[in-house]
């Protein structure tokens, strides 16, 4: 689908009948054992100890116990533990004969903690040493690839306080999206709206879009999972990664932190300005670096006992305000705001152990952004503004479609209960709301209509506008909402743990947006003339009218704007089962199999498309090669299913209105550059809506092709993790993925009446499109079958062969080889060195088309013509194929430390984005510059070689004094230290309809953020 800018593939598929049949089998099997299974917000505790002996596991911070009995091969295990550090203890005869204290849980993860059996045979206490916590680094018993942080890990680390994403940056296989998405990951090659997230075991993805997701304090975050791959049957939605958040608590101690961060423009590197490719200035600053940033952070925290050891209570918030100073581009209506941002988020947590069998927990988040902008008009000439022009607000809004910024309320409930030792069970339900708000007052009243220039004088002398702010509004009540829950189980048969369980979300959505004043207006050269002749064309009328004395000035300007709006909602239900089956004491087998079902439903509430069915078979082994923990090989295999975003109904599936036309003029008005003496009723002239978008809502049958398949992606993993002498862990893995299938729209109907031609059908088909919204849900490169209604209650199908529809198959692969060594916390050092080469290539990114910075999730432009897609097999715009990253801290006293995050990667690929030669066959489908073609010959994509290395080193310095007991932390922070601004995207739309080079071709979109520095204080404290 054409961007508001105007502007099964082959491999080696999982045997899925076969693998299934294995699960089923696996699943009917029993011996003796243990496996290792949990909750995706809780862990688990499991060792050895000699048969019949009782474990007995406590948290000293809350009290919780639990007793239980290693079975006959002498293994145990303590499933769906909350998070948090327990002392693990064997005793005989009522007596504590040994123990590990300060034994940690992690997310989804496994703790072994084993006891040998001359501690089973000692008498008393004093018999044995009680040690503390000496536990393997590596966890057998897990199959995918993981890497998780925790709240002292974030504490001292040098991250940007930002988001749950800053934070997931630091795993492998991760490369920031498009800045335009706002702060978004992409994973493992995947676009930034397939990945899922999960805070306290509730979904808290965006539920509009999939990019980004609801946020919380930073510091009520005790451990962040970031699972690149090879995730269970329990996790779904992600072709991506998956991010797990689970928070703080209270303890029986109650104890807390006050802290304030500033990052004073003083000590701030300037952003870098925008200068085009002839050395002309486009911008002071950037897009994503406004000038004079200044930023102060106030933050707080408390917990504790409301009833000892059973009604336990976490508090924490984030109250931030950042001022700075945005720049507009240079032009005749130039402006510059000065910004107030305020982010304010907290966080309340109850946790009541009812018993020690029975724990329920209530969390509350609120995640509130707001951008207050008074916007004055400002003259390049003499650096000065020149008045106000009017004001801006925005919530919970990042100015587009894909509103990496959600924000809202979310509330979450969790029970769980072990009700034998063999038998667990956990329920959670969650809800989330959110308001979305945009507001532009203009001074003079009337607002103004956006102006965009693209002739080559603009270099010089552009059009005027009295424009300001965005230009386009959001529509007004714009909110979304979710309302889940899930509830497992989780059964020990001997070898055997079993998991099974179900989920069901509702995703609510409100949203639409439309220029300010109604319509835009760009500025073309007129140059050889055709866009004007190929319009002619698209409206059906003789390219010979073209007349180029009719733009004597040699320029012609387009009048268009698109608006959306519309209230949708999404149904996803899962169900999954999975079994650890510890085949021997070193090998564990992973079998699970997961059913996904998606509906997606339109605002008058029918169902425009629907799953059924979609089963992920996953499949992993874990390899304890020594028996002691020292060395695990492991693998997997998977398929992962993904749905379409809730915002396709408002492009895809809504009444959108997207008119075009075309007009000679002869003056442009000197206040709003509105044209003048415009060709009214000329041939050209005539209104084109692109994508046959004309307001008319389409009937929910026509979205979808019939029996649209999901979009999917197998994937494959096979790594190793070895533990060495002197606290050092080495690993290695390797990560292959293929995209299967994928869903995006076709807004090509000249297959559809060629079929209606060619069966005596012309009329009806025609009617049938008219009809439609012109675009159509499809799997590209599949044969589809099309439903037309001619009339209201009438419908019939058109069904076509890949070859008629004449689009390539989609194709996305990602390999990844990543290399680490990890050197635990001790001798007062702790590093971490990470090396990741990866390649991402194929026709398509995903979801999301990152060239261009395409807000239409799933609905791209990239698949709505065969033409489109000509020249697009190369590097994919997230592929970096180096990545270094370094993590360290260092300890020389109780009293200092100092610390850095160290990112260098290399660059990503450019592309040339043009029009269509005549000679190739022009622009049939009216998408004017949207091609990969430049200078009239192929742009493969990629071509045009890569973004510069980027080097991004942060380090951090603190001082805890002695004479407050360290309870007094003062720390500064240093962001990109080198300051090294080098860019990390370019606009690659470098041609005008006519195939004229652009002024703006290969201008930067982005860049590094500026160096900048962060000073803190902090105090912690107990009551």
């Amino acid at each position: 689908m054409t961007s508001s800018k105007a502007n099964r593939s082959g491999g080696f598929p999982l045997p899925l009948r076969p693998l299934t049949l294995a699960l089923a089998l696996g699943l009917g099997l029993a011996s003796s054992g243990v496996a290792l299974a949990q909750s995706n917000a809780t862990g688990v505790i499991f060792g050895q100890a000699a048969p019949g002996e009782t474990i007995h596991i406590e948290s000293l911070q809350t009290g919780l116990k639990r007793d239980l009995t290693a079975d006959a091969q002498g293994r145990y295990r303590a499933a769906s533990l909350p998070i948090g550090t327990y002392t693990v203890s064997l005793v005989k005869d009522g007596k504590v004969v040994d123990s590990r204290n300060d034994v940690q849980t992690t997310i989804s993860s496994g703790t072994e903690v084993s006891f040998s059996a001359n501690a089973a045979n000692a008498q008393t206490l004093g018999a044995v040493q009680v040690v503390g916590n000496v536990l393997p680094a590596i966890d057998v018993s897990s199959v995918d690839s993981r890497a998780v942080l925790t709240a002292d890990q974030l504490a001292k680390l040098p991250i940007a306080r930002t988001s749950i994403s800053s934070i997931a940056l630091l795993a492998p296989g991760t490369t920031p999206a498009a800045r335009g998405y706002g702060n978004a990951l992409s994973f493992g090659g995947s676009s930034a709206s397939e990945n899922a997230y999960y805070i306290n075991g509730f979904s808290a993805t965006n539920p509009l879009t999939g990019v980004s997701s609801r946020q919380l304090p930073y510091d009520a975050i005790d451990q962040e999972q970031v699972l690149i791959g090879g995730y269970g049957a329990e996790y779904g939605r992600s072709t991506g990664g998956v991010i797990n958040v689970v928070t703080k608590r209270g303890t029986n101690q109650w104890k807390g932190d006050i802290q304030a961060f500033w990052s004073p423009s003083d000590l701030a590197q300037q952003p870098r300005n925008v200068y085009r490719r002839n050395g002309t200035l486009y911008q002071v600053g950037n897009a994503f670096s406004p000038r004079d940033r200044d930023e102060i952070q106030y933050s707080g925290s408390i917990g504790g006992a409301l009833i000892k050891d059973k009604l336990f209570f976490f508090g924490a918030a984030d109250a931030v305000r950042q001022t700075d100073v945005a720049y507009g581009t240079q032009s005749n209506n130039s402006t510059v705001q000065n910004d107030t941002n305020k982010i304010t988020r907290w966080l309340t947590k109850f946790d009541w152990n009812i018993t020690d069998n029975h724990i329920v927990e209530f969390t509350a988040i609120g995640d509130d952004e707001t951008t207050d902008s008074q916007i004055y008009g400002y003259n390049y000439s003499t650096l000065s503004n020149t008045g106000y022009k009017g004001h801006q607000y925005t919530k919970n809004y990042n100015g587009t479609q894909t509103n990496g910024t959600p924000g809202g309320n979310i509330y979450i409930g969790h029970y769980t209960g072990y009700i034998t030792d063999d038998l667990t069970v956990n329920a959670m339900y969650g809800k989330s709301r959110s308001d979305h708000i945009q507001s532009i007052t203009g001074a003079g009243g009337t607002p103004c209509p956006a102006i965009t220039d693209n002739r080559a004088i603009a270099a010089t002398n552009p059009a005027p506008s009295c424009q300001f702010g965005a230009t386009t509004t959001l529509r007004p009540g714009s909110q979304d909402r979710t309302n889940g829950w899930s509830f497992n189980i989780e059964y020990r048969l001997g070898s055997h743990d079993f998991r099974g369980g179900m989920d069901n979300y509702i995703l609510r959505a409100t949203w639409g947006s439309a220029p300010v004043t109604g319509t835009g207006w760009r500025y073309f050269d007129l140059g050889s003339g055709q866009a004007i002749t190929q319009r002619l064309t698209n409206l059906g009328l003789d390219p010979a009218l073209y007349n180029p004395a009719s733009f004597a000035n040699g320029y012609y300007a387009e009048s268009t704007g698109l608006s959306t709006g519309t209230s949708a909602r999404t149904a996803q239900r899962s169900e999954f089962i999975e079994d650890h089956w510890q085949l021997t004491d070193r090998w564990n087998i992973y079998l699970g199999l997961r059913n996904e079902q998606f509906t997606n439903y339109n605002g008058v509430g029918a169902a425009y498309a629907k799953e059924r069915n979609q089963l992920d078979p996953r499949l992993g082994f874990a390899w304890d090669v020594y028996g002691d923990s020292s060395l695990k090989v492991y693998g997997n295999a998977g398929r992962y299913h993904l749905g379409l975003p809730t915002s396709v109904a408002v492009r895809g599936a809504g009444p959108s209105t997207f008119p075009s036309t075309y007009y000679s003029f002869t003056s442009i008005d000197p206040v709003t550059g509105v044209p003048q003496g415009l060709s009214v009723g000329a041939p050209w002239s005539q209104t084109f809506y692109n994508n046959g978008a004309n307001g008319t809502p389409p009937d929910a049958r026509t979205v979808s092709v019939k029996d649209l398949k999901t979009y999917y992606q197998d994937e494959y993993i096979l790594g190793f993790d070895k533990q060495l002498a002197n606290n050092w862990t080495v690993g290695a893995k390797a990560m292959f993925r293929v995209l299967r299938n994928l869903i995006d729209d076709d807004c090509d109907s000249r297959p559809i009446q060629a079929w209606g031609d060619a069966h005596g059908m012309s009329a009806a088909v025609a009617a049938g499109i008219a009809n439609s919204t012109q675009c159509w849900l499809y799997n590209p490169g599949n044969a589809n079958t099309f439903i037309l209604s001619p009339a209201a209650g009438q419908y019939f199908e058109v069904p076509l062969t890949a070859k008629e529809i004449g689009e390539p198959k989609a194709k996305r692969r990602y390999y990844m080889l990543d290399l680490y060594a990890e050197h635990q916390f001790s001798d007062k050092w702790y590093a971490k060195v990470e090396y990741t080469f990866s390649r991402s290539y194929g026709n398509s990114e995903g979801q999301l088309d990152s060239d261009i910075v395409q807000a239409d999730v799933s609905t791209t432009e990239s698949w709505d013509a065969p033409e489109l897609m000509e020249n697009t097999n190369g590097p994919l715009a997230n592929d970096q194929t180096h990545q270094l990253r370094i993590l360290g801290v260092y300890q020389p006293t109780p009293e200092w430390r100092l610390s850095t995050v160290t990112r260098i990667a290399s660059g990503t690929p450019i592309s040339c984005i043009g029009a269509r030669p005549e000679s190739a066959g022009g622009d049939p489908v009216g998408y004017q510059a949207a091609y990969f073609w430049c200078n009239g010959k192929p742009a493969p994509r990629g071509s045009y070689g890569r973004t510069p290395w980027t080097y991004t080193i942060n380090l951090s310095a603190a001082w805890q004094p002695a004479f407050l007991d360290h309870k007094l932390t003062l720390s500064a922070d240093v962001f990109n230290l080198l300051g090294k601004q080098r860019i990390t995207q370019l606009n690659e739309t470098c041609e005008d309809p006519s195939g004229n080079t652009t002024i703006n071709c290969f201008r930067p979109r982005s860049f590094q953020d500026p160096r900048y520095v962060r000073l803190g204080a902090r105090y912690d404290f107990s009551l």
